[in-house]
């Protein structure tokens, strides 16, 4: 019987999730496999509904614990990795102080994802009151309309790392610069969860197995990761895989759990999330979860 997961298109998830999906790993289920953004993987989670086996974002956990398990594989946390604050470019064309930022517009991709916690608390230290004008845009339109004056900075992520000097954009703060030299730990990103009513050891397992297998053979999943990359060059791909696929993605560790739980700790301390039962971040036969 086949296992139904939701996953982003993104070139990590399709690197990570090739194997499994395509009957490599030994004595896993086949996978009926849903593509769709993480805002809508978050809406279903929060709903209890879709897929039983889903990726979203580590800043919509909080609300889905209790009916979900978080696998200790299998998503995205990194260094180096993280969200950015950028501002149209050019000289005198927008004040490179944070503080000028308050009352501004400012696009974000989305109101429930650790890139929107990152920017909150981030603003909470170095924008006077924290005072914004929050606006959520599709992730695509978000460097045009800064770039065209339509809002005042953009919050971007993923492959808006490599491209944004496209659009004669300027980096205003590397927000996963500031929360490693805050924290000394790496961003929690992305989340694969499970109900907690399926086997997660063997979830757990599968998973890690399959990102094991796309690290031995990295050349197996280039055509899967290209046929959903969106228009992405192979380079841009690989520098976003690069990113995103670590070694937390095989196991969360000690350090992937610290860091899910300072992120989580210090949105709920600023109103931002409900704050987490810390034991319901580690399922139950958590001896595995961080071998």
């Amino acid at each position: 019987m086949a296992l139904n997961i939701a996953f982003s298109p993104c070139p990590n998830d399709t690197f990570v999730f090739h194997a499994w999906a395509h009957g490599l790993i030994p004595g896993a289920p086949e996978l009926n496999v849903t593509y769709a953004d993480i805002d809508i993987t978050n809406k279903w989670a929060a709903k209890g509904e879709g897929p039983e086996v889903l990726k979203i974002s580590y800043a919509a956990l909080p609300y889905v614990l209790d009916e979900y398990a978080l696998l200790p594989c299998g998503g995205a946390l990194g260094r180096g990795c993280g969200p950015l604050v950028l501002v149209k470019g050019g000289e005198g064309e927008h004040p490179m102080n944070p503080a000028s930022l308050a009352g501004k517009r400012v696009a974000v991709p989305s109101d429930r994802s650790t890139a929107y916690l990152l920017f909150r608390l981030w603003a909470a230290d170095h924008v006077p009151g924290g005072q914004l004008d929050i606006v959520v845009m599709p992730f695509h339109e978000i460097m045009p309309a800064v770039r065209d004056g339509l809002i005042d900075a953009g919050l971007v992520i993923h492959e808006a790392r490599f491209t944004y000097p496209n659009y004669g954009l300027q980096l205003m703060q590397d927000l996963g610069s500031w929360w490693e030299s805050d924290t000394g730990l790496p961003i929690p990103l992305g989340a694969i969860i499970a109900r907690r009513s399926m086997d997660i050891a063997s979830l757990a397992r599968w998973a890690r197995a399959s990102v094991e297998y796309a690290w031995a053979h990295p050349d197996q999943s280039q055509e899967y990761v290209m046929c959903h990359a969106q228009e992405m060059s192979p380079e841009v791909a690989k520098q976003h895989i690069d990113l995103y696929v670590n070694e937390f993605t095989a196991n969360l560790g000690e350090d992937g759990y610290a860091a899910v739980s300072a992120l989580l700790n210090r949105a709920a301390d600023e109103g931002l999330v409900p704050r987490v039962d810390p034991k319901k971040l580690l399922w139950q036969e958590n001896s595995e979860t961080v071998r």
